[in-house]
């Protein structure tokens, strides 16, 4: 069959094997891979561009720019370019070192080798040379270099994938059939097959293709494709088809922009800086009123020798340059170096939290890593966690525990009365040469079944080892080791291994099982893979007899509705049994087969390939064939023990008693994550009452969620019958009374109930009930359900939320929240990739939010204060030298000082006080347990206290009133001439008001006053017969106190006949 002509738009892609030239007309992106930024000639003006997009960054060159105009600035541009160039070279350097990284980063990925085959023979190529459509060769533990379809791989053994830095995810990729039988290079060289496919795009999980050769054409899955960035497992070597490079990679096609989150402090400093710009602007226009006045009433008095600018015409003119010159005088209170001292303390925080002993993981060598720098003193104001259950609160090391085969269950030890008895000696397998030693079973009567041979128990375990995707690695002869993509399946097939089952071994198309020591090879016919619509997995295999049989196991929220009618007693005591299993935590497994005969199997595979060769809802029409045949009789059930982690009931204790809510995401069953749930102390027995819903309608949810609500408030007309009211749902009436209701109270919550739940008209009323529980579990999720509960309560509540993971369907979950943190253990490392924060034990949550959260809280805060602080003070100077200086615009100080000023007191000494105040003993010791968390509500909790309020009276009484007693005293018995010389005025001044009558004037504090000079003073010679006490007084004195005194109106000497102009003054 001849391949499709091509399209211009590249709605799919098409690559020919061996044949660069047919390849290159479409001109596809190379495998050359670009992250960095800049290059040498565009750092300089890409990078400033950045920089000044940044407000502060312009207003300061605004500023530069002002500092230029001679009648507008009095100060030098140097006190605005050094600081303004410091700044820009710090973040410029900061951008050049990370870049350097990217660039160095993509250097060694694009110069890597690889085997490329061209002209016939195998030649090094660099990854960025490497196109689509060349056949290149990989070998063991080797990085895949592109998005490939496996043509060829050694021994017909299927291919393993471990994703990147990772031992524990794998992935069975399998060659096509029908290459593998390429066997030499010869013959590669002249494959002119040709792939059509799907054009690039981001889903990891799915992959549509075809390939046309010989006239026939085959279809292509996610499960024949390798991809870029993982490492060959399982085969020394194999052989691949380039379908996409570089960019168009599905690792490149992920890897976009993580979504930049702010802190409230960011958000704070921002909106803090504009009220402070506008407060500069509010100085700046009261103190150009203050020129032009001042110039209008008094400077034309002075032209002769302080004349105006040419420019200046008018004391309007005057004052609108006054207000320019102060803008850049006072451009201090902006706190322009404020963004990059805040990012170097948290940069010392992170370091803190990396060098954290106490978060070090010894049994994996592990520490705990701050991934960002800019979330550190946010972790102090969590008020809401999000965490997944497996692998997070659990240890996701799985352990098979019990088993019901038909409808008898395993696993319990009894004593002779029939009553449960405690565990005692395991079971002894020594029977079984390949028994895996560390396997643990207490129950006799499971290996008595099998040793007598009961059929169920047989089939039961047959299935176990048939039904997986494990591969078998066999290093030594006996020495067994598997390699699982889930710890789920690893324990499955571990206990078939010990029961006397073994999986040894398998090619693409045959897995062998000993079965109580007898070899049997099964034809593999087809494998139904698990996802996350389906559930479920089955294999379909010929036995040795060549009877056809189809066994699958999956979720019994998924299986018992597909079972035979004829099973109903049977399922109901299975059902009993997965009750029993899921209440006491474990996680659950139902196992069902069923037998097909040729010809139906004959008709059913060409339906399953028609599917696979459609160009258009390929993965539709192939779960329409999965149903179609996936309708068994029930054979039994698996238990598998999840063990918590250490130290979480009491690290979920610490942060319930730091009022912090913990939500619990997980798709294991309601039962299974309620048992969970009361081991790890979140919910406990002392509870008011734990709500269930379970609705599978809009109205059964609503109902249900109705009546919590008025239990909750003991009035069923509370909440207005819980009937979508947008006035009462409102997000700004969430802080409703339901939060303060008396009691404790859990909510759990169905994955079909949550789906209802989260729509638009429900979300409210789901959220408003569950905010005012202590504790909520979530069962059955999806990834994307995980997603959208963080974002409910991100948009209505004003609260820091944290989402806690360990695997790829919490990445999700992680990204969305305001804080990620991503747990480092069995299920990789993608958590950890997308997260803000990693470690390796759950335990360590408590650590990080109420020590190095708290303590970066209040760093941050006493540094932001004293940072205004600093700026206010020094700025304030400014404003008031203005009232005593004309408003012309001088500064009080120098330059020098004002550099010495903010480079001291501004930059070294913050950077070294700020981080390493602490509240605890020691500087990672976690002080006492019950420290509450630094919030803002702190601070009107201590301003409640009484004792507050008396430290501050006593604090003022203590410090001020020495001060004004020792003023009062010596004003009362040794005044000085100015006091005298006040007295005398004020008797004056009071003469003057009863006899005419009118008010005095104040008297102005600057330089050129209102009022006369000191002609007449000097002119009487009174200043030259003052005493030499008085004159040494006088010399220490504020040169405005001294001036206001001594200057007189000529009316006020007039009314004074006595004070002869020869009488001496006394002090």
């Amino acid at each position: 069959t001849a391949a499709p002509s091509h399209s211009v738009a590249e709605e799919e892609r098409r690559a020919r094997a061996n044949d660069r030239e047919y390849n290159e007309k479409f001109q596809y992106a190379s495998n050359c891979i670009k992250t960095s930024k800049y290059n040498i000639l565009t750092f300089l003006p890409v990078n400033l561009f950045e920089q000044f997009q940044e407000v502060a960054n312009t207003y300061f060159l605004f500023l530069l720019i002002l500092q230029l105009i001679p009648q507008v600035s009095s100060l030098s541009w140097f006190t605005t370019i050094v600081p303004l160039v410091l700044v820009l070279a710090i973040t410029a350097v900061k951008d050049a070192t990370d870049d350097y990284f990217r660039h160095k980063s993509d250097n060694q990925v694009n110069n890597r080798q690889s085997q490329v085959l061209i002209n016939g023979s195998l030649q090094q190529e660099q990854w960025m040379n490497v196109c689509v459509g060349d056949i290149i060769k990989l070998e063991n533990n080797q990085f895949v270099a592109v998005r490939e379809v496996a043509l060829q791989g050694n021994k017909s053994l299927p291919l393993f994938l471990a994703d990147r830095n990772e031992e524990t995810n794998m992935k069975v990729r399998q060659a096509i059939p029908v290459t593998s039988e390429l066997g030499d290079i010869s013959r590669l060289a002249k494959f002119d097959g040709e792939v059509v496919c799907e054009p690039p795009n981001n889903k990891l999980d799915r992959f549509s293709g075809t390939l046309y050769w010989k006239e026939s054409k085959f279809p292509l899955s996610n499960q024949n494709t390798l991809l870029r960035g993982c490492v060959l497992r399982n085969t020394e070597w194999c052989f691949g088809l380039v379908v996409f490079a570089g960019p168009d990679t599905k690792l490149m096609q992920n890897s976009g922009r993580t979504k930049f989150k702010r802190t409230s402090i960011d958000r704070l400093m921002n909106t803090l800086v504009l009220w402070i710009f506008g407060f500069l602007v509010c100085m700046g226009v009261i103190l150009a009123i203050g020129n032009a006045i001042w110039e209008h009433e008094v400077g034309t008095r002075f032209q002769a020798y302080l004349p105006w600018d040419e420019a200046v015409d008018s004391a309007f003119f005057s004052g609108f340059l006054s207000f320019w010159s102060y803008i850049i005088i006072l451009n201090t209170v902006v706190p322009i170096s404020l963004y990059v001292s805040v990012e170097v303390i948290r940069l010392g925080h992170s370091y803190f939290i990396n060098w954290d002993k106490k978060m070090f993981c010894v049994k994996r060598r592990t520490p705990a890593e701050a991934r960002t720098t800019t979330l550190n003193e946010e972790l102090g104001q969590v008020e809401y966690v999000f965490s997944d259950k497996t692998g997070t609160l659990t240890q996701n090391i799985m352990v098979f525990n019990k088993c019901s085969i038909s409808g008898r269950s395993y696993g319990d030890v009894f004593d002779v009365l029939g009553h449960k008895a405690e565990l005692g000696e395991p079971v002894d397998f020594s029977f079984n040469p390949l028994a895996d030693k560390k396997f643990l079973f207490w129950d006799p009567t499971l290996l008595e079944a099998v040793k007598m041979g009961d059929p169920h128990t047989h089939e039961f375990f047959r299935l176990l080892s048939l039904c997986h995707t494990v591969m078998s690695e066999e290093k030594n002869e006996g020495e067994l080791y598997y390699k699982a993509q889930s710890p789920d399946e690893g324990a499955l097939v571990t206990a078939a291994r010990n029961f006397g089952f073994v999986f040894r071994s398998r090619t693409p198309k045959t897995i062998t099982v000993y079965e109580m020591g007898i070899a049997v090879t099964y034809q593999l016919l087809a494998i139904l893979d698990f996802n996350n619509i389906r559930k479920r997995m089955s294999v379909i295999v010929r036995n040795p007899e060549g009877r056809i049989r189809l066994y699958c196991k999956g979720a019994d929220t998924i299986l018992l509705d597909r079972l035979h009618p004829s099973t109903q007693e049977l399922l109901s005591t299975t059902t009993d049994h997965l009750n029993e299993y899921a209440g006491e935590g474990l996680r659950t497994l139902v196992l069902a087969y069923k037998d097909l005969d040729e010809e139906y199997y004959g008709e059913w595979a060409q339906r399953r390939l028609q599917a696979s060769l459609a160009q258009d809802s390929r993965e539709d029409r192939l779960a329409s064939v999965y149903e179609e045949v996936e309708s068994d009789m029930l054979l039994g059930a698996t238990a598998i023990e999840d063990k918590l982690q250490q130290g979480v009931p009491e690290t979920i204790a610490l942060l319930t008693l730091a009022n912090i809510k913990i939500w619990v995401l997980t798709g294991d069953k309601q039962e299974t994550a309620v048992n969970i749930g009361y081991s790890c102390k979140m919910l406990t027995d002392d509870m008011t009452e734990v709500f269930v819903v379970t609705g599978h309608t809009v109205l059964e949810v609503r109902e249900e969620l109705r009546k919590a609500r008025e239990k909750m408030m003991d009035s069923p007309y509370a909440v207005g019958n819980g009937l979508p009211c947008p006035e009462k749902c409102s997000s700004a009436k969430l802080t409703s009374v339901l939060e303060a209701v008396a009691g404790e109270y859990a909510l759990v919550i169905n994955g079909h109930s949550l789906a209802h739940a989260l729509e638009a008209d429900m979300e409210l009323e789901f959220l408003e009930t569950a905010c005012a529980c202590k504790a909520v579990i979530c069962c059955r999720v999806t990834p994307l359900q995980k997603a959208q509960v963080v974002e409910l309560v991100k948009k209505h509540k004003k609260a820091v939320t944290l989402a806690i993971g360990d695997g790829a369907n919490d990445v999700s979950m992680i990204k969305t929240a305001h804080i990620g943190v991503g747990i480092s253990g069995q299920e990789g490392i993608q958590a950890v990739l997308a997260s803000d924060y990693s470690f390796s034990q759950f335990k360590f949550l408590q650590r990080l939010l109420l020590v190095h959260g708290r303590w970066s809280y209040l760093r941050m805060c006493k540094f932001l204060c004293y940072f205004f602080y600093k700026n206010f003070a020094f700025t304030m100077v400014h404003f008031w030298f203005g009232f005593f200086c004309g408003f012309s615009a001088q500064v009080a100080l120098s330059a020098s000082d004002t550099i010495n000023h903010f480079f001291i007191w501004g930059s070294l000494a913050v950077y070294f006080a700020s981080p390493l105040p602490c509240t605890a003993n020691g500087l990672f010791g976690i002080g006492r347990p019950r420290l509450p968390l630094a919030s803002p509500g702190n601070a009107q909790n201590t301003l409640a206290q009484p004792t507050v309020w008396l430290t501050i009276t006593l604090t003022t009484v203590v410090c001020i009133m020495p001060v004004v007693a020792f003023r009062f005293l010596k004003l009362s018995l040794k005044p000085d001439l100015s006091d005298t010389l006040v007295r005398k005025k004020q008797k004056a001044q009071h003469r003057c008001l009863r006899r005419v009558g009118r008010t005095g004037s104040r008297r102005s504090g600057y330089a050129f006053s209102h009022q006369e000079g000191f002609g007449e003073l000097i002119m009487s010679g009174k200043n030259m017969r003052l005493s030499s006490l008085a004159l040494a007084g006088f010399a220490t004195r504020s040169s405005s106190s001294w001036i206001e005194s001594l200057r007189r109106k000529k009316s006020d000497s007039a009314s004074s006949p006595g004070g002869g102009a020869d009488k001496p003054l006394r002090g």
